[in-house]
């Protein structure tokens, strides 16, 4: 159970008072406590370590299962004036153009906060760090762990934003630049990374909004809820944002076809031309390579250097003609 702990305390007024690898303990002097709340990290428990932890908190069997899953989508679930918030994290793999997920839960009660995080790239060290500096512990309790860890997450996804369209702009230049790139498996590559993306931001939008305006969602009081209405404008600008890098992304792959059925219909075109004017002199040959004895000009002692003539002015005219047209 350990190992899966990256860090539990106690904390009242705002204060942290009390570390200990005795968990009942901790618990036990949260519940005596009305100013007293504990914080636990967990991070990839197993199923029984989170029974452990539900025992000791006495969560509820729905949140403890939802807790368990690593493949859930962002939600916002209320158990008898507890609290269940699901969210998707992501971070910017810049080598490879390519957008990892985590996932946090986060379990609140009057006296407790749990929080679960699967994934490595997620880590709340900082946030802890933030908010035992802030002292905003000591005014709102399990309520302002709620809001930073939704904030942070949030945060994340206008970071990532910048990076997607940076990598956006650099394909849309390279398709209409004036040099030919084969960018199809990387523009079809990003797709994919926005839209999972986009999977992660859309559906916070219903549960930060529930935060913000729902009274009767249990722990946030009327004072919270405008932090968490500022935490759901900065998610709609995330997802405004990714919906629009999402179509731009589609009209770049259309653009990109389209070129390339141009250029396929261009290269047809000049094949044809060539085709046509090796086609006369191919004509040409073949009718005096007939060694038939009666052939007009067949034994005229210019006749030779006149069918040479004749196969290089057809050959001008045609060019100059396929030229003119734009085949050439």
């Amino acid at each position: 159970m350990c190992a899966v702990i990256v860090d539990c305390a106690l904390y009242r007024n705002g204060d942290r008072v009390l570390e200990s690898h005795s968990l009942p303990r901790i618990a036990a002097a949260a519940r005596e406590d009305p100013d007293a709340f504990v914080w636990m990290g967990l991070h990839e428990p197993s199923p029984s370590d989170l029974v452990g932890v539900a025992r000791l908190f006495g969560l509820h069997p729905l949140a403890v299962e939802d807790a368990q899953s690593t493949s859930q989508r962002p939600k916002l679930d209320c158990y008898e004036g507890t609290l269940f918030l699901s969210l998707r994290t992501v971070w910017w793999e810049a080598a490879t153009e390519s957008i990892e997920t985590g996932e946090i839960r986060v379990i609140a009660g009057p006296d407790y906060v749990v929080t679960v995080r699967h994934g490595t790239g997620s880590g709340l060290e900082g946030v802890r760090r933030r908010l035992e500096e802030s002292h905003r512990l000591g005014q709102q309790g399990p309520a302002a762990v709620l809001h930073a860890v939704v904030d942070a997450v949030v945060d994340g996804y206008l970071d990532i934003v910048d990076d997607v369209e940076d990598a956006v702009d650099d394909v849309e230049a390279r398709v209409f630049g004036p040099e030919r790139y084969d960018d199809s498996p990387r523009m079809y590559r990003l797709k994919r990374e926005v839209h999972e993306f986009y999977r992660a931001v859309a559906p916070l939008v219903d549960p930060v909004t529930r935060l913000a305006d729902d009274p009767s969602v249990p722990l946030v009081d009327a004072g919270l809820r405008p932090f968490f209405s500022d935490v759901r404008d900065h998610l709609l600008r995330a997802r405004e944002l990714v919906e629009t890098y999402e179509r731009q992304l589609g009209d770049i792959v259309q653009a990109y076809l389209a070129q390339v059925s141009v250029r396929q219909n261009e290269d047809m075109r000049r094949i044809s031309a060539y085709v046509a004017i090796f086609g006369v002199l191919t004509l040409v040959a073949g009718i005096y390579g007939m060694n038939f004895e009666h052939m007009p000009e067949l034994r005229w002692r210019y006749g030779y250097p006149f069918a040479l003539l004749l196969m290089g002015g057809v050959s001008v005219v045609m060019y100059r003609l396929f030229k003119r047209s734009g085949w050439l």
